[in-house]
């Protein structure tokens, strides 16, 4: 890996990066990576090392499991490059929505067990609110964000009995791939929808619409665990995943933003554009994080001249 002279810009994966045996070589090679995951089990009251080590992968996929298990992977994954001398301090972090938890963390504005603790209660909120009513998620290939917006319309007006039904873009993740959300009944209807208009659609297997107005009970569970948390202003510039541009100098700003995306698109496509606009440094190294190579993936869709060093494994 090249040396650390060069401006550092870390990014963080989101839930569906985890895998069974997510940061094995990370854990067992770097000292200081076992380190992080010894004080997440520690904190938890469990093996959460054992569960990412070796699954089982449907305990380690469910929303709860996963939160937790990819921030600790990613936060390892950061303290075993610094340690080792590969990276040096970040001028900027970005973390695809879970991530972005984990962005905030390694820009200063709370600590490991802090930002843990959150996640915690992020995961098992949104897990609870997945199961107060039937709902999912459709990966629209090939739409933009126009076509997503119509599609949901008529799905919903398609609907004969529509009460209370929701159907919202909710993850913008590159160009003509965006996921929507919603109600089961109006995500079935999406589908012939979709097709109707020449658009592939995957229903996804998720626990429930998240980063939909469903996901509002857990959104107001994490608003009041957000005000309890200790803050500090992160030190460099974090990127918000609702607005794809820096997060504000302002805490309360902040803490507001990571509500809103509760129930609020993603806006992952958007973000790394404002990126590369922006890069803080000709001589940028943008670092993907452990435990996965989503982030990479989506880049080449993204802007495939751009290269994402990928820290899934050690080098």
């Amino acid at each position: 890996m090249p040396s650390n002279s060069n401006t550092i810009v870390l990014l963080c994966p989101g839930q569906g990066a985890q895998h069974v045996g997510m940061a094995k070589a990370w854990h067992e090679q770097h000292p200081a990576a076992a380190e992080v995951f010894a004080q997440a089990d520690e904190a938890l009251g469990f093996d959460l090392t054992k569960l990412c080590l070796e699954g089982p992968e449907e305990t380690l996929n469910r929303t709860d499991m996963a939160q937790i298990a990819i921030y600790t992977a990613s936060v390892a994954c950061h303290k075993a490059l610094v340690a080792s001398g590969v990276i040096g301090e970040a001028q900027l972090t970005a973390g695809l929505s879970l991530g972005e938890f984990t962005a905030l963390h390694l820009a200063g504005a709370f600590d490991f067990l802090t930002g843990l603790e959150l996640v915690k209660l992020r995961g098992q909120a949104m897990q609870d609110a997945a199961g107060l009513t039937e709902s999912s998620m459709v990966a629209l290939i090939g739409a933009d964000e126009a076509q997503a917006l119509a599609l949901c319309e008529e799905a919903l007006d398609d609907l004969e009995n529509q009460g209370d039904e929701v159907l919202v873009p909710a993850n913008f993740n590159c160009p003509g791939q965006i996921v929507i959300s919603g109600s089961l009944k109006a995500c079935e209807r999406a589908e012939a929808v979709a097709d109707k208009m020449g658009i592939r659609s995957t229903q996804l297997a998720v626990a429930g619409a998240f980063h939909s107005p469903l996901m509002q009970p857990a959104a107001d569970r994490l608003a009041e665990a957000l005000d309890k948390a200790n803050w500090n202003l992160p030190a460099v510039p974090v990127l918000s995943n609702v607005t794809a541009e820096p997060h504000e100098s302002d805490i309360a700003s902040i803490k507001q933003r990571l509500v809103d995306q509760l129930t609020q698109p993603v806006r992952w496509s958007q973000s790394m554009q404002y990126l590369l606009e922006n890069l803080p440094g000709a001589d940028a190294r943008l670092i993907e994080l452990a435990p996965g190579k989503v982030l990479s993936g989506l880049m080449r869709r993204i802007d495939r001249k751009t290269k994402l060093e990928n820290c899934a494994a050690p080098a």
